[in-house]
Parts: structure tokens; sequence; C-alpha cells
């Protein structure tokens, strides 16, 4: 624990440095309740941290900060001639945090602007322009001029804007954001035009950093880190762009100070560094690798990056019973962890710092859960780095969308609902593939990531079988859920149920000998509405409420007990919803503004270790 406090230290003296008042006139939308962080939050500077840890440069610049906005009709493509008041990016235009909260929706589209001041490039050098995530399609103009066009809301991605620069420093950014939420056909998680239940506010434009990095003619574009536990090696490449022939890649990794291999390679040559006697990622020893990139062109260096790597195996084994169970580096480990949507009352989908989104992670492991299902969102790169070093084994969503239409048919303890898919149009069929595939890429050096989960019960579920093959092919280094509680076609590495309250399972006797390990996907859901900590005053809801904390944790300690008599019989992993409240759903663990736990961290924790203690052979 001693690890994840000096980095919950780091982070507080960070965002210290953003309480100093801003001249700018910004406040957030009052009405809703908020969370700790959102009074540290500086309109001079928020989110300032480097957004992308896995591969780092020292030449950036954050370009988060208060934006000029606009409203139009979406028919309207021309960049408005003048613009209605200010917005704080990276905070969804929909949040208090922006200080706007105002809905777009379909008809019509989303304008920012921003008047930028460049460096002074190195001759040769060129200026790329990036977007943590934006929701949903973007379109990018420098002076006046389109750079190019993005779809989708969840991945990251960046445009070369040296071609667009004009003479002196002083350029403008405008940005054009069209998000036809729950009335389109893209991913788009939870979010829906009228708000209720389980379905949650629209999220639209920028929610992620912005930010600017000068790179040389040819530079390290991506990287690639597949750790190899059996084989004593981690497989690395680099992507570059403007590479040329001859030119070389050196990756160098070390543990801690110490050099312990390296390897060199041309671009976009995969290749081993062998690992001696390699130290085991795991939940209780988060060790990470450090790893240097040099690219080379007749032995000169023209770039350099920082990124890392762990050496960690999630796999299939086999228990004396011949039941496939979840294995962490060839060992029986009980996987289990909250829902996690990654939600926030004054930011949506953007946690107000730093600080806040490192919280929910260091929460769940202080009440001993060794999961995180991140439900049908892909959280900003600094979240996935936090459960990498913390040691939070995480089940990663594809966001879903393109919802109805298909039937879902599951009943407790077995499996029925088969051959449902859906039939989606090549327009819908496309957005799916092309953002999974782009959120494979993102996220794929993130060792914390164990699992991909495809698709989310029947929700948009299509294909299952060829959408669950492609993925297991595209990354045969992960476990693949391909419908956690979803219709089910015998594909993937699991077989998931969803069952409310209580735990259950997927038959033993029926499915034990079948090739995918047995999992309880969702559970629990004991709603707690405490007052002064909803969204709204009334009509709260979960799946079982109470009255008290103490009726509360009596009822969980129960579920627990339950829960525990399953694992002998063949129960790999389960997750509980939820890690806190979001909007109307008043099951979490946490209130939604962060500021009540409803169970004592400690009770967690005594119950979560007798999960992992049960013996498995």
């Amino acid at each position: 624990m001693k690890f994840y406090k000096r980095i919950a230290l780091a982070v507080i003296a960070s965002a210290a440095l953003g309480t100093v008042a801003s001249a700018q006139s910004w406040k957030p939308v009052e009405g809703k309740i908020m969370s700790p962080w959102a009074e540290k939050v500086n309109p001079g500077k928020p989110l300032p941290e480097y957004p992308r840890p896995q591969l780092k440069r020292s030449n950036w610049q954050n370009l988060n900060g208060l934006w000029q906005y606009a409203i139009t009709a979406e028919s309207n493509v021309n960049i408005p001639a003048s613009f209605t008041g200010q917005i704080l990016v990276p905070y969804p235009v929909e949040s208090a945090l922006s200080g706007v909260g105002k809905q777009v929706g379909k008809a019509n589209a989303l304008w920012y602007k921003r008047e930028i001041e460049t460096p002074k490039l190195v001759k040769g050098n060129q200026l790329l322009l990036h977007f943590g995530a934006v929701d949903w399609r973007c379109d990018v103009y420098i002076n006046g001029k389109k750079a190019g066009t993005h779809e989708g809301g969840f991945d990251p991605f960046s445009f070369n804007i040296t071609p667009y620069l004009t003479k002196g420093k002083k350029q403008d950014i405008v940005v054009r954001v069209w998000d036809p939420t729950d009335e389109g056909p893209q991913p788009r998680g939870k979010q829906v035009n009228k708000p209720e239940g389980i379905w949650y506010t629209p999220v639209t434009g920028i929610w992620q950093t912005v930010w600017m990095e000068e790179v040389p003619a040819a530079y390290i574009a991506a990287t690639k880190q597949t750790p190899d536990v059996d084989g004593g090696v981690v497989k690395v490449k680099a992507d570059i762009d403007g590479a040329q022939t001859g030119d070389i890649v050196r990756f160098v990794a070390f543990d801690g100070a110490q050099q312990v291999g390296e390897v060199t390679l041309p671009s976009g040559v995969e290749g081993d560094i062998a690992i001696t006697n390699p130290k085991l990622w795991s939940p209780s020893s988060a060790h990470l690798y450090q790893l240097k990139i040099y690219l080379s062109r007749n032995g000169k260096q023209i770039d350099y990056a920082e990124s890392y790597f762990a050496m960690r195996k999630t796999s299939l084994k086999k228990d004396a019973n011949g039941i496939n169970r979840l294995a962490l580096n060839n060992n029986f480990l009980f996987q289990y962890g909250p829902l996690d949507q990654g939600w926030w009352p004054d930011g949506l989908y953007t946690a107000p710092t730093d600080e806040a989104l490192l919280f929910d992670i260091i929460k769940t492991k202080e009440m001993g859960f060794n999961m995180i299902r991140k439900h049908i969102k892909l959280e900003p790169a600094r979240w996935y780095y936090y459960c990498d070093s913390l040691g939070i084994m995480v089940w990663q969503d594809m966001p879903s969308g393109d919802l109805g239409g298909n039937r879902w048919d599951m009943r407790p303890g077995q499996i029925s609902g088969f051959n449902h898919d859906k039939e989606r149009t090549s327009e819908s069929e496309g957005y799916y593939r092309k953002e999974w595939k782009a959120i494979m890429d993102a996220a794929h050096n993130f060792p914390s990531i164990v699992v991909w989960v495809p698709f989310n019960e029947a929700w948009g579920q299509f294909k299952t079988k060829e959408i669950t093959e492609w993925t297991m092919k595209y990354d045969p280094s992960r476990l693949v859920n391909s419908a956690s509680g979803g219709n089910f076609f015998n594909a993937g590495d699991i077989l998931d149920i969803h069952h409310y309250p209580d735990p259950q399972m997927p038959d033993p006797a029926v499915f034990g000998k079948g090739p995918a390990a047995l999992v309880l996907g969702e559970f629990g859901g004991l709603g707690l509405p405490v007052e002064g900590h909803t969204w709204q005053d009334k009509n709260n809801w979960g799946y079982q409420s109470f009255k008290n904390k103490e009726e509360l944790m009596q009822r969980y300690t129960r579920l627990m007990k339950d829960l525990k008599q399953l694992i002998p019989l063949g129960l790999s992993a389960a997750v509980y919803t939820q890690t806190t409240d979001v909007e109307v759903e008043t099951n979490g663990i946490l209130t939604y503004d962060r500021k009540v736990m409803k169970m004592p961290e400690s009770s967690l924790m005594k119950l979560h270790q007798e999960l992992y203690d049960v013996p498995v052979k």
C-alpha cells in the first residue's frame, strides 16, 4: 500500500498547484451534487498532467482550459462568425464543470474555438495536435483550414497540423462536434437523450485532454509491448511515422536503475527482449519495468520516448475436477471486483482532477477487491496507469451501441438464449469494428487489462462468434469474455451470467467440463440512497434497497457467504454492482459524490480476503 500512497501524495501535490483562483470568469453549473475535487479545478489549468504514460516525451503543451463555444444547427458546416461564451475543456458540455450544462442533441453541432501560441519548431520538426477522446464525430480546423475528421467517442487520435500553421506564434483552432447520442448506430455506452434508470446524461464533445507535441520528421508513433511469461521475454514493436530504409529502433528495458535487456529492430518489426528471472505482476506485487526507446538513422538518434511494461500472464487452467478456471501467472486466482462505470456528478465522463481519477482505484484496493470490470467505457490512459501501478486487474468492456431488436433470455443458473444475434446495418457494424480495434490498440500496453469484453448482455450483440474469434486472434495474450450476461454462443474463454441480487453461477454439471471458465458477471446491486448525496431527491433505486448502513452491511455479508460457497463448485470470478452510485442508481458502495462510504473498507477487506483463501486444486 506504500507505493500507491506515494502516488496519491504526488497527485494531491499536483492538484494543490491548481487551487489558486483564476481571474477568468468561470464557475460550475449549480443544481447538482459535486465531488470534493470540484473546488480544486483550476480553470486556468485543468487536468494538467501528462496524458499518455505509455509513450512519454518531454516536448509537449497542454491545451486544456477555457475555450469559446457555440451550438448551431447541424446543417451549419461553416465556422460560426461569433461564439456564445466560454466552456472549460475537457469537461463535456452537458456537465457542471464545463460551466455550460447544456444538451446539444442530434439536430445540432457543438463548436469550440481557441487561439493558441505554438512553439518555434526545430527545422524539419512537426507539430501534432492530440485529443484523448471526443464524442462523437469531430472536425478540426487550423486557421480556417480543415486538418482532419475523426469518428469515435472513446479512442485517442491526433492530426499533424504543421501544414496549416501560419507565420508567427498565434494560431486558431476550431473543433466541430456532432453526436447523435442514442439516435445513431455508433458505440455510445450508457448515454441517452432522456436519462432514466440505468441510462444517463448525454456526453457530447471533448471529454479528455487536448494537447500538442513537437516531434521530428520521423518519429515513434506507437509501440506495442506484449509479455510472454512462459517464454521469459517481452515482445516489442514500434511503428515509425516517416521511417526510411535503414532506420532502427532500440528498446532498452530497466528494472529500476538496472538495465535488464535490450533489442534493436527495424520499424514495424516485432522482436524479443529476454527478461531473466522476471518479477511477475499481480495484485499482490504490481511490478513494472521501464522501457526506453531510441530511433536512429545512420548512427544518429532522431527520436526518443519512454514507456513501461509488466511480466504477467492471463490464461485458463483446469482444476482437479476438470473445470476451467481463470489463472494469473499459471496460478489459480479468484477474481473479484466491482462494476465500475467511471461517471462523475460534476464531470460526467470526466473526473474533475487526476487525484479524483486515482481515488476510485485506491478505494477499490482498500476494500479488498483485486479486479475492476470497466463497464462500457474506455477511461483516460492515466486511469489504466494507476491500475498497472497499484495492482488491479481490469476487465475491459467495449462501449455498447445500436441497442434493441435482439432478444435476451437468461435464467438463473442456466444458459438459454442461443442464437439471438442482432442484425446490424453495414454502417453500424463498421462503426463497431473500427472503434473496437481502436480501443484494443490504444489499451494494449496496459498490463492490468486481463480480459476483453466485446458485448454486455444483448445490447447490440451481433455476429458474436465472429467478433469473439476476431478479438481472440487480434490479441491472443488476453482472455475474451464474449458477452457478459448476454446470449451464449459457445464462443470465447468465459461463460458469464448476470443475476440480481443473489449470486448464481452457470450450472457446473452442464457447463463445467466445457472450454470456458464459469463467471458471475454481475450481481448484488444493493441500494442505499444517502440523503444529501443523491443525484435527485426522490425516485432513486437499487436492485434491492435498504434503509440504513447496518441493514446494507448485513445483506452484503450474506451475499459474500453465498458467493464463497460457489467457488469450490467451479466459479472463477464475480463482479459486484457497483463502485459508486450513478445518477438515479443508488446501488454503489460509495455515493455518487464520493463523500460517503456505505460499508466500511476494513469490513469489506476481511470478507473479500476469505474469497481468495478458498483452496482450488
